[in-house]
Formats: structure tokens, sequence, C-alpha cells
């Protein structure tokens, strides 16, 4: 524990030595609904906290909704008390922050490692999984893609435009899935990139998809589930900055436009044992079978974690590359659970289905589980979409129906925890039904 403090305390000198016009940090976690909560700290007391200070935020933090609000869930909000729990810093996350008007840094925070961690927190929620396939020999490889749009700053009666091309007036004039438009908002991507490089992510490769002013970033593969999941999360809340300082909005919202393609967070899954051998390669590859089969079991299951809102529903069936079933296949981006071509000890799985706005720390926990679970069975898959372009199991496509569904689910209860999958499926249903406490005009055009 000492050597552990020395080590913070290191890096939080070391960082004001660097920087030594930051006056303050933000101390930062993930909530239910992906979105950061956490506190603003002066960098004096950061060092004490470094040094092994308790650093206590409200547990029920954790369960905010998507628009911030708490809901009654158990006894958790409103018959609790409202306690503490105590959170530690995450070291080698404690970076500058660029985007704002003044000086800041920023650092990961988690209850994962503590004496009394969350159940729910996401993050907790991922290092238990880790946690229990490391204890088993397995040791995933994880890298993550994601999607989004960037769109002209100012939204028109509420809606959003999209970005400016500084090489024409014409807003629909915008080359799709040419490089010609990585050119045209170099500017803004390239800082994007720099400024996510600053906070220690691998950046890879940059795609200009098929939506007007939708990109694809690639993030590189790492041997730590964990980092790789950050990695994600910190890029989007880095992004949101930069965009807004050239200009424009950057969203990781689903499904933006109906008329264009959503936007998906692509997760690449491949199994090692302590030896570095390619577990899903060996025996023929028999054991990528079983995974697979395992993650399409358990997939109708987490489609509240897949797709966590109203709007992430309206990205599945009928658009480029989004499933309407739970189906695997070879080189095959209609299908969930693709399986990219490689050699055998590159072997993986790309998971396709979940929205670029999910909790990555829980996208990754569930397919994990679905891998685990896969494994356990030793069962066969359906036939690939290579074989049988109808094979598939049915998913659910609207909130309600999927948190029940994933409620009743006992290998993912007993994978994710029972505590977190109940707590998880009621913030949901209470989300989705505060969403639709609202009339809008369409329903006074149809009804009135």
């Amino acid at each position: 524990m000492k050597s552990h403090s020395s080590t913070l305390l290191a890096e939080v000198r070391i960082f004001r030595q660097n920087h030594p016009d930051v006056r303050y940090v933000d101390l930062i976690c993930l909530d239910i609904p992906g979105r950061f909560y956490g506190k603003r700290y002066p960098v004096e007391m950061l060092e004490k906290v470094a040094a092994g200070s308790p650093l206590k935020l409200p547990q029920n933090a954790v369960l905010l909704g998507a628009q911030g609000g708490l809901f009654k869930i158990g006894d958790y909000c409103f018959h609790d008390g409202d306690p503490d729990a105590n959170r530690r810093l995450v070291p080698g996350t404690l970076k500058p922050v660029s985007w704002e008007a003044q000086p800041l840094g920023q650092m990961l925070i988690t209850s994962d490692g503590t004496e009394a961690p969350i159940e729910f927190e996401p993050r907790e929620v991922l290092a238990k999984v880790l946690e229990r396939l490391h204890r088993k020999g397995i040791h995933p490889v994880v890298a993550f893609e994601l999607e989004f749009y960037l769109f002209d700053r100012k939204l028109a009666d509420g809606l959003p435009q999209f970005a400016r091309d500084p090489l024409s007036d014409d807003p629909d004039d915008q080359p799709t899935l040419h490089i010609e438009r990585l050119s045209r908002f170099a500017p803004v991507l390239d800082d994007m990139v720099q400024t996510a490089q600053a906070q220690g992510i691998d950046i890879t490769v940059i795609t200009a998809e098929l939506g007007p002013g939708q990109f694809e970033i690639n993030f590189g593969h790492l041997d730590d589930g964990l980092r790789a999941a950050d990695w994600a999360a910190l890029f989007c809340r880095s992004t949101r900055g930069v965009a807004l300082k050239h200009g424009y909005r950057a969203s990781f919202m689903a499904k933006p436009y109906l008329q264009h393609p959503g936007s998906g967070m692509h997760v690449h899954v491949s199994l090692y044992d302590a030896a570095g051998n390619n577990l899903l390669a060996a025996h023929q590859q028999q054991p990528l079978r079983h995974a697979v089969a395992g993650c399409l079991e358990l997939l109708p299951h987490c489609m509240p974690i897949f797709s966590p809102n109203h709007n992430a529903f309206r990205r599945l069936g009928g658009t480029v590359n989004a499933a309407t079933k739970a189906c695997w296949g070879y080189e095959d981006r209609d299908a969930c659970v693709r399986i990219p071509e490689s050699d055998p000890r590159n072997l993986r799985i790309e998971h396709r289905l979940a929205s670029a706005d999910a909790n990555p720390y829980l996208v990754l926990a569930a397919i994990l589980v679905g891998l685990e679970h896969g494994l356990d069975a030793a069962r066969e898959p359906i036939a690939p979409l290579n074989e049988d372009r109808d094979s598939g199991h049915d998913f659910p496509l609207e909130m309600l129906e999927a948190v029940r569904a994933m409620q009743q689910q006992p290998a993912l209860r007993e994978g994710l925890g029972a505590e977190f999958v109940d707590v998880y499926c009621e913030n949901k249903r209470q989300d989705h039904l505060a969403f639709q406490q609202e009339i809008n005009a369409r329903e006074y055009r149809w009804y009135l």
C-alpha cells in the first residue's frame, strides 16, 4: 500500500512540475448511463489524496439517470441516507485538459480496488469479470472502435445541423467514405487525435464513415481490459471538448438521423493463456465456435447494455451493417459477431452491436461474460451468415422488453452480479419511463 501511494504521489508531483499553471484537477468516474461525474479538486489537495487521505463521493452518484436525476431503486437514493463511498485514484490517468478555457487536469477515480467497492459501479463490474477470467487462466486482449458525428455547434429549432464543410457552402456536399473528408476536417480531427494521445490513448486509424460528418476512430489493442475501456470513455470526453473549441458539436448519439447510418461501438476481443497462446485458435478453432455460441445466447439478454436508451434502439434493423438478429459470420459486417480474417495468433471476435453511446465498461463486461459462458458450456453455434443469411436469434427491440429479458437471465446475473443487474435494469426502466413523460408535436398532429 505504501509503495502504491508513493507511485501516485510521484505522479502528482511530476504533473505539478510539468504543468505549474494548473490549479485544479477534475476527478472523474463513469456513471451507469456512461456520463462522467466527479469533483474539481485543488491540485495541492490532490497531492494529499495521493499520499493516502480518503477520497469520498456519494455512492448514489453512480445511479444518475441520463439527465442527471436520481430514481428510487430499491433502498438506494431515498431510503439509505445517501452515504459516501470511498474512491481511489487510477494510476497513470492524471493528464492535462487542453480544451477548457483555463488550464486544468483530469484523473480517473474508481471504487474498484477499495475495501468496499460499489457493486453497481461500471468499472467495478468489469474489474470483477476480468479478475474471474484471470483466475481461470484467460487473459483478454481488447480494442475499441468508436463512430461519432460532427455537427454544427448551434442547433436549429433543437435539431442537429450538418457540420459546416470548410470547402463547401452546401451542407449535403460531403464525400462519404472518402479520404478527402479527412482533409476537409483535418484541423479538428488532428486536434482530437493529439488531445487523445496526450491523455495516453493510442489512436491508430481514422475513417470517414457513410453518414455526413460521421467518422470512426480505432484504438490500439491492449492486454488490460480496464485500460481499454478507460480509453474509450476518456476519448468521448476529450472529443466533445475539442469539437466545441473548433466550433463543432461532436456526438456519440446512436441514431441522430433516421435517413443516415447510426454510430456504433465495435469491440475486438481475443483470449490468451498465460503463455501467450491464443485460446480461440486451439483445436482447429473449436473454442472460437463455443465462445461465439455463448455470446449469441446471452446477447438478447444484454440489450439494455448494448442499446442503453430509446434512441439506440432506433439504430437496429434496416440500416447499413446494423444487425436485426443475434448472428455471426466470417468477414461479414452484417453480423453482430464478426470474425475478421487473421492469422491464428490474432484470431478474435469483433462485437458490432453496441451503440457508440453505450457504457464501454459494461459493454466489454457483457461481451466477456458471453465468451466465458460459451467456453464453459462448449456448445456449437448456429450457422454463420456465410452459410445461411436468415440465421440468428431474435432480440428485444424496445427497452422495457429488453429489461425484462436481462433481469431474468441466470448466467448474466451470475456473471455480472445479481445486485448490478437489478440496479441497472431498474435504472434503465425508470429512465425510459421518464423519457416518455412528454407529449411531442407529432402526437398532437396525429391525435388532437
